[in-house]
């Protein structure tokens, strides 16, 4: 069993504009882009990042804005709901917060005892805050969101499946704990992880498979403390059979990724060398940071790129 896995990294997901999709999570959640560069393999998109003060692992979200993106069909195959941690009794804020900014799909329920407030993102991302005690992690207090309702970073997040077995299995070799279940949802727990530690497998045996498109996931990210470790991870992957894909530079993180049974995109990322390797952590997000191979193309780059900021 692999035991140096120790929660959530980051989830990437893709929009359809990136001025409102920065907007709403700098303005209406109230996150710090921590990072604005580009698709390593398509230079005209936007890889925007949001998180928390550092962009530390468990609190990136982070998007291709693909302009005009079809919107993406929900189903199975794919990571149905990003949970974002919260302090508990901020619920009531959010509530009034989400619904005075025009947010669609608010819906206040309990999850495994916790409080959550569900909501849409831009393109009916599925997205929710969950009531946690005791988070320790540091929110970004920007937006006027008060700290004491401000973002502490993910919970974690559900997965959406015909069949919960394969995938329970899977994380259980990557060191994911059953922790209970509730209905047709099967939780597990990584034990002494990193604040983004849970993952909800929910069993929709009847559902069309999911098209992606804009408010999608496009893969869900596994953390790990660095190199030494990922390589550990990869080989143990490999061993038991999966495909996994050679180690990329992300230059903020190093990565390699391989398809879940289920159909979902995992990613294994490693903490270092981080999002102030080429930014002072004061400055995190403003300047447009490109790969080394486009930085010759700079002009061309950012002459295609829609301001953020009006």
């Amino acid at each position: 069993m692999i035991k140096a896995i120790k929660g959530l990294h980051h989830v990437t997901s893709m929009a359809s504009d990136a001025r409102q999709n920065n907007m709403f999570f700098t303005d209406t959640l109230g996150l710090r882009r921590v990072k604005k560069t580009v698709n390593f393999d398509e230079p005209s998109i936007y890889h925007l990042y949001y998180g928390d003060e550092t962009g530390a692992a468990g609190t990136v979200m982070t998007y291709f804005p693909f302009d005009h993106m079809m919107r993406g069909r929900p189903g199975v195959g794919e990571v149905g709901e990003t949970q974002f941690s919260v302090p508990k009794g901020s619920l009531a804020y959010w509530q009034d917060r989400l619904t005075a900014q025009g947010v669609g799909g608010i819906q206040l329920d309990k999850t495994f005892g916790a409080n959550r407030l569900r909501f849409s993102g831009p393109d009916g991302d599925g997205l929710s805050l969950i009531e946690t005690v005791d988070d320790k992690r540091s929110a970004w207090n920007a937006a006027g969101v008060p700290d004491e309702a401000a973002i502490r970073g993910f919970t974690g997040a559900r997965l959406s499946l015909h069949d919960t077995g394969a995938m329970e299995e899977l994380l259980g070799f990557m060191g994911y704990e059953r922790a209970e279940k509730e209905g047709n949802v099967t939780r597990l727990l990584i034990p002494n992880g990193n604040g983004a530690d849970t993952i909800d497998l929910e069993a929709l045996p009847q559902t069309p498979v999911a098209r992606q498109g804009a408010g999608s996931v496009h893969h869900i990210a596994f953390a790990v403390e660095n190199r030494e470790k990922q390589l550990e991870v990869r080989k143990a992957l490999m061993d038991t059979g999966y495909q996994v894909t050679p180690v990329i530079d992300r230059d903020y993180f190093w990565a390699i990724y391989f398809r879940t049974p289920g159909g979902v995109l995992f990613e294994i990322a490693t903490n270092e060398p981080g999002f102030n390797r080429d930014e002072d952590t004061a400055h995190l997000g403003e300047a447009l940071k490109l790969p080394t191979q486009y930085e010759p193309l700079r002009n061309r780059i950012e002459a295609g790129l829609t301001p953020l900021a009006a």
